[in-house]
């Protein structure tokens, strides 16, 4: 990259989301569910910026909390609710948009919590009038908003609204992004009954990471920040 142009944060939640983005324009971050871990990374990565960050975003997948979403759509927040409350820069939003024409504008929320129940997904959504959940974007605008810097969020649905995620896949995170594909199976070994819904939740993120990786192709290597 030629020297004097500021490098673009990205948040994501997996390691596996964040291959998606290759590109010496962007520095990448997964968050695994730590949101301490995260917090000390992205203040690093703000620290030691040698041209400076020119902003930082929130990508991946995401829980739809709106009816509407399905599984492979995009959402680009204006707004984000739960930890923190914060408006999304409108320019890098509008610019997301036109790489994404199909998406939907809206509020994101996010606390840190895996949401996997269809009853919270549903207070979710009416409380807050969110669209979508993650479990990052709250670290990731704290660190912008204490640094000056623009946020964004853009996220691809990988479970819908009235989808409730089995026990195995919310214990299948690791701190750092990674799979605990251990805990998954004793999660299966003890509550066998639940192999038909991770079958069809592991076929909806396949789904989104193929979304994830032409939106990322389309996004371009500076994710949209001019």
């Amino acid at each position: 990259m030629s020297q004097g142009i500021a490098r673009v944060i990205v948040v994501t939640g997996t390691r596996q989301e964040a291959a998606t983005l290759r590109s010496p324009a962007l520095v990448v971050i997964a968050g695994g569910g730590d949101a301490a871990s995260l917090r000390a990374k992205l203040e690093a990565a703000v620290a030691g910026a040698v041209e400076g960050a020119a902003g930082i975003i929130s990508f991946g997948m995401a829980g739809a909390l709106a009816d509407g979403l399905a599984i492979g759509d995009w959402v680009v927040g204006d707004r984000l609710t739960g930890e923190v409350e914060r408006d999304c820069d409108p320019a890098w939003c509008d610019a997301l948009l036109a790489s994404l024409p199909r998406a939907r504008a809206g509020t994101v929320y996010a606390d840190g919590r895996m949401i996997d129940t269809v009853a919270e997904k549903r207070v979710l959504a009416a409380r807050h009038h969110a669209l979508a959940v993650d479990m990052e974007s709250h670290v990731a605008a704290a660190i912008a908003g204490a640094n000056g810097l623009p946020f964004a969020v853009a996220r691809c649905i990988s479970d819908g609204p009235d989808h409730a995620l089995p026990h195995a896949i919310t214990v299948a995170m690791r701190p750092g992004g990674g799979l605990d594909l251990q805990a998954m199976l004793r999660s299966l070994a003890t509550r066998p009954g639940q192999a038909a819904d991770i079958a069809r939740t592991t076929a909806g993120f396949a789904k989104a990471m193929r979304e994830l990786k032409r939106g990322a192709a389309r996004i371009g290597s500076r994710m949209a920040l001019d």
